[in-house]
């Protein structure tokens, strides 16, 4: 019989009805662990041998533990493992077919700093090389054979209350981290919503209805889609597009009410409205504000380089402030103001597609002649339900036009 099998005899004949006295009296309702759930853990017991698992089931049971799962097959741990996993492995070293050590291996990508699996060791090898080399594999306690029964019990109470405390703490995190991200959405949503009025302050100061805002919003995030930007970006923009002219609360009513023609001056200042819109929205931590910074900076820069205020050129230009430039064009198109009548949706699209490589970014106005195409009834539907068009377009219109 070997070192360790004769070991775990002498283990087992030691074994008295009795072997609990050393633990009465531990419980306390300071206990950082509740009681009933630490006897609930899942305990997985790892030893070739039938009579050692026996052992081990008999100790912890009449500790009160329950949920005990065993294998005589050291081959079976990492399935067993990735089925579900246990709250604390006891694990023999020396077995056939794969030794402690290479079930330590196996276990490797489980055992990480994201799940701390504690780990117990039970061998009669007491060479400082093989306690190290167990150690250094990821096991978290070395025991002893022939191990004191009393000393087991609070070893393996000791891996589970640290599992638990671990568990209980990654818990709070969580429940912290959720707490932060609600404030956080909250903070974002208020400082949108002061924005957004200052947007619509301005807007009712040249527009009557105040609605120019929420089509752009409306219409951007279509194209968007189209152009099959992620969910997360086409929501973004559908919120940062309604704030692309949020610069024009800085610009003179005397400017933005002129019935007629702006002088040379006064179109500098209107274009001021780029910058001063950037400027009011910059330094923002969240993404909303950060895309509506650079929506409201690029919104009326050209793909052929002659816009404003930079005067960047095709891909140079923000994807968010390309789609933007159609979608606020095409709404100032087809909307009535004081100074010009509503433009038809087939004269409005006509005016888009003509200034394709131009004044827009040929990708976006290929987005809009998709959507407002006779054979995507599904497009027209979605554009007929932000601006209520009834006219019946016509589709050779748009072919010719590609």
């Amino acid at each position: 019989m070997s070192k360790e099998r004769e070991s775990d005899q002498r283990v087992r004949d030691r074994l008295p009805e009795n072997c609990l006295e050393g633990l009465e009296g531990r419980e306390n309702p300071e206990e950082k662990v509740d009681e009933i759930r630490l006897k609930a853990s899942r305990i997985l017991i790892v030893d070739d041998q039938p009579a050692n698992i026996g052992l081990l089931q008999r100790v912890l049971t009449r500790a009160g533990f329950q949920n005990l799962q065993t294998t005589t097959d050291p081959r079976e741990v990492a399935s067993l493992v990735d089925q579900e996993v246990p709250d604390l492995i006891l694990l023999d070293l020396w077995m056939p077919h794969m030794d402690g050590f290479q079930v330590l291996d196996s276990l490797a990508p489980i055992i990480t700093a994201a799940v701390y699996l504690p780990i117990l060791v039970v061998s009669a090898d007491m060479t400082p090389e093989t306690k190290a080399r167990a150690l250094s594999q990821g096991a978290k306690d070395f025991l002893h054979k022939p191990f004191d029964l009393v000393e087991v019990l609070l070893r393996i109470r000791n891996l589970l209350e640290t599992r638990h405390l671990y568990l209980e703490l990654q818990r709070q995190n969580e429940i912290l981290e959720a707490r932060v991200r609600e404030r956080t959405k909250e903070l974002e949503e208020a400082q949108i919503e002061v924005i957004d009025r200052l947007a619509r302050a301005a807007e009712y100061r040249d527009h009557s209805t105040g609605q120019h805002t929420r089509r752009v919003g409306e219409l951007s995030a279509l194209l968007a889609s189209v152009l099959e930007l992620p969910r997360e970006e086409v929501e973004l923009i559908r919120k940062a597009a309604p704030l692309h002219d949020v610069g024009k609360i800085s610009i003179s009513d005397a400017i933005l009410l002129k019935p007629g023609r702006l002088s040379p001056d006064e179109l500098e200042l209107n274009r001021a409205h780029t910058t001063l819109g950037a400027e009011l929205l910059s330094g923002g931590r969240f993404p909303l504000l950060k895309m509506a910074e650079e929506i409201a900076l690029t919104h009326h820069e050209r793909w052929d380089g002659k816009g404003y205020p930079r005067g960047l050129a095709g891909e140079e230009i923000p994807l968010t402030g390309r789609i933007v430039a159609v979608a606020d064009v095409f709404d100032a198109l087809v909307d009535e103001r004081p100074y010009k009548r509503a433009w038809t949706l087939e004269e409005a699209v006509a005016e888009i597609a003509k200034q394709r490589e131009k004044q827009f970014d040929p990708a976006v106005v290929d987005a809009l002649l998709y959507l407002v195409d006779t054979e995507n009834p599904k497009g027209r539907a979605m554009i007929r339900e932000i601006y209520d068009l009834d006219e019946v377009y016509d589709p050779e219109g748009i072919h010719a036009i590609r």
